[in-house]
C-alpha cells in the first residue's frame, strides 16, 4: 500500500503566519475591528471563514465575511512575489519522495495564494497532489482535508503522517487517525501542539529531515 507524507503549508512549509496574522490585522481595522494579534495568531490555519467565526462570533453578515476576506486577499497578495520558504523544505519533500512517500499537501490556500506557495516551496516535481479546502465541506480542524489528501495519495490512515505547525492541523489529523507530526516554525508552542495530538516535535524542517531516520517516518518501512 501507498504511503502518505501529508503537509499543511503556511507555518510548516513556508514562512508565512506572521504576515497572516499582520494583513488579518490590518483587513480587522479597516472594518473596525481591533483584534489582538496574539487572538489572530491562534487562529491562523483556520479558513478563512471559521477564522472570522473564531476571531468574531459565527453571527455575522455574510457581506462583512466577503469584505474582510477581500480586504485580506488584497493585503497579503502584495507579499506573493517574495513568500519565504522556511529552510530545507523544498529538500523534506524531495527526501520523502526519494523514499518512497506520496507527497501530498493540505492546504486553506488556494489559486494565486496557493500558486505563490508551491512556488516559494520549488518542489513541484515531488508533490503527488494537492487537497485544498476548496475540496472539502470543513477546512480544518475538521479531519475532512487530511482525508481527502489520503484518498488522493490512495494511502490508509495507518500508512501516513501529518506535519503541520498549528493546533487545527493536530486536530484535523488525529480525527482522521493518522500519525501527526508538530513543527514549532508557526510559533505555536510546545505544549499546545502536543495536547492536541502531535506524536513528535520538531523545529522546523530542516530540524525534521536532519532527524528523519528517527522520526515518525522512519517507523514505517
Amino acid at each position: 500500500m501507498q504511503r502518505a507524507a501529508v503537509f499543511d503549508v503556511d507555518g510548516t512549509l513556508v514562512d508565512t503566519n506572521h504576515l497572516h496574522v499582520t494583513t488579518w490585522w490590518e483587513a480587522f481595522r479597516q472594518a473596525g475591528h481591533q483584534i489582538p494579534m496574539h487572538d489572530i495568531h491562534h487562529a491562523v490555519g483556520l479558513g478563512s471563514e471559521d477564522l472570522i467565526a473564531h476571531l468574531l462570533g459565527k453571527d455575522r453578515d455574510p457581506d462583512e465575511i466577503d469584505t474582510l476576506r477581500h480586504a485580506h486577499t488584497a493585503l497579503y497578495g502584495t507579499y506573493f512575489d517574495r513568500l519565504p520558504a522556511l529552510q530545507d523544505a523544498g529538500r523534506l519533500l524531495r527526501r520523502l519522495d526519494h523514499d518512497g512517500w506520496s507527497v501530498v499537501l493540505a492546504t486553506s490556500a488556494g489559486g494565486p495564494e496557493l500558486g505563490a506557495l508551491r512556488r516559494a516551496i520549488g518542489a513541484d516535481d515531488v508533490i503527488a497532489a494537492t487537497a485544498s479546502a476548496d475540496d472539502v465541506e470543513e477546512g480544518k480542524p475538521a479531519p475532512d482535508p487530511v482525508a481527502h489528501a489520503l484518498e488522493l495519495a490512495g494511502a490508509p490512515p495507518e500508512r501516513a503522517v501529518f506535519v503541520g505547525d498549528t493546533v487545527w492541523d493536530m486536530r484535523a489529523g488525529t480525527r482522521a487517525g493518522v500519525t501527526c507530526v508538530g513543527l514549532l516554525s508557526g510559533g505555536i508552542p510546545r505544549a499546545e501542539l502536543e495536547e492536541a495530538g502531535a506524536r513528535a516535535i520538531y523545529r522546523d524542517p530542516a530540524h525534521l529531515l536532519a532527524l528523519l531516520p528517527d522520526s515518525p517516518f522512519a517507523a514505517d518501512g
